[in-house]
This record gives structure tokens, C-alpha cells and sequence, in this order.
């Protein structure tokens, strides 16, 4: 069995929630799981490509067996090593904040690189359909407001699950800690609450 974490901050664990969670859903993990391999990404301090010409261009010719150019070589080959990492992980833990209501730029261009046709997912006659249903997700999310599930300014939860949803993971575990700067009284409290759920679901992962 093997869990791959992805960690979509590069602040240190004193000043980002979202990487508190990551470090201790990761420690208890390991604690609880021993057997299993662990293999982590850390997207601010690995090689992604930005989406244009080069990704695009590999992404509809090599499932179609065609010559990718010299210049799209490089940002061919990153893309393999991302993609390739995903799909054979049986479990996948994504930790990152909402800032500025969306995702973090490397998290959004790590999801550009898994959007590969016939790998993660396939076109049919009834529309397209996600290749990786075997596998299981957590998200692992820090923002400092409150959201309601319904509100559609959130597009960092929302914008992470709909990606995994078109690659056919819908098996996803949230864990959401929030209101910390909108409620500084409460915030020891909320982080502490979080970080329980946390411990929690990394031991029944």
C-alpha cells in the first residue's frame, strides 16, 4: 500500500496551519501505519510546468503516439514524473490554505500536470469519465474565515474536490480548520479541535 502526501505550503509549521496539519497528520500516520510506504511531494520546492503550449501539446498528442518537440521535452518529462507518482498511490493526503479564496498557484499547476487522457481520465460517448476510482483522498485545509459548504466564494476545498471528482476519486475525507483569524479569542481552541480530527482521521486512513 501506498500513500502519497502532497504539501501545497512552503511556510514553516509556526506560521501555517495548513502545514501543522500536514507534519501531524503525517507523524501519526506513520505511527499507525508502519507497514505502509510513504512517498511525499513538496510542490514549492519541485519542478512544475506552467500550463501553456508545451503542457497542452503533450497532454493531446503522446496518448495519440505522436513526436513531441524538443522544447516540450522538458516539461513532457516533469509531467510523467508527477502523473505517474499519482497513479500508482492507493491513498492521497493534499495539505494547503485558501488564500485569496482560491488554492496556492504550484498546487493548481501540480493538478495541470494529472489531466492526462486515458490515464486519469477517458472520453465516452455519455461524457467524460475518471479513471482512478480505486483510489481514496484527504484534503487538508486552513483558512482563516468561515465558509458555509454552499458558499461559492470558496474555491479551494471545492476547487480540489472537483478535480479529483473528474479523475473518478469521489472516496474524499475533509478536514477543515477555520475561523481562526475571524475568531482570534477562540483560535488556541479551533486549532487545537482541528488537530484532533486530524489525529483522528490519519489513524483511520
Amino acid at each position: 500500500m501506498t500513500i502519497l502526501f502532497v504539501k501545497a505550503n512552503d511556510r514553516p509549521a509556526q506560521k501555517s496551519i495548513s502545514v501543522k496539519m500536514y507534519e501531524q497528520f503525517l507523524k501519526r500516520y506513520r505511527e499507525s501505519h508502519p507497514e505502509e510506504e510513504i512517498q511525499e511531494v513538496h510542490l514549492y520546492d519541485t519542478p512544475l510546468p506552467l500550463i501553456g503550449t508545451s503542457l497542452i501539446d503533450n497532454s493531446n498528442q503522446a496518448p495519440l503516439g505522436l513526436n513531441l518537440s524538443p522544447g516540450n521535452l522538458s516539461a513532457a518529462a516533469i509531467q510523467q514524473q508527477h502523473l505517474e507518482q499519482f497513479i500508482v498511490a492507493d491513498k492521497i493526503v493534499i495539505a494547503f490554505p485558501l488564500w485569496n479564496l482560491t488554492i496556492p498557484a504550484a498546487l493548481h499547476m501540480y493538478l495541470d500536470c494529472l489531466h492526462h487522457p486515458r490515464k486519469t481520465f477517458t472520453y465516452t460517448k455519455d461524457g467524460v469519465k475518471g479513471l482512478l476510482t480505486d483510489k481514496k483522498a484527504v484534503l487538508l485545509n486552513a483558512r482563516g474565515g468561515i465558509y458555509n459548504k454552499d458558499d461559492l466564494s470558496e474555491m479551494s476545498v471545492r476547487f480540489v474536490r472537483n478535480h479529483l471528482n473528474f479523475f473518478g476519486i469521489t472516496e474524499i475525507t475533509e478536514c477543515i480548520i477555520e475561523g481562526h483569524h475571524q475568531y482570534p479569542d477562540d483560535s488556541e481552541k479551533i486549532i487545537k479541535q482541528g488537530l484532533q480530527q486530524v489525529n483522528r482521521t490519519a489513524e483511520t486512513f
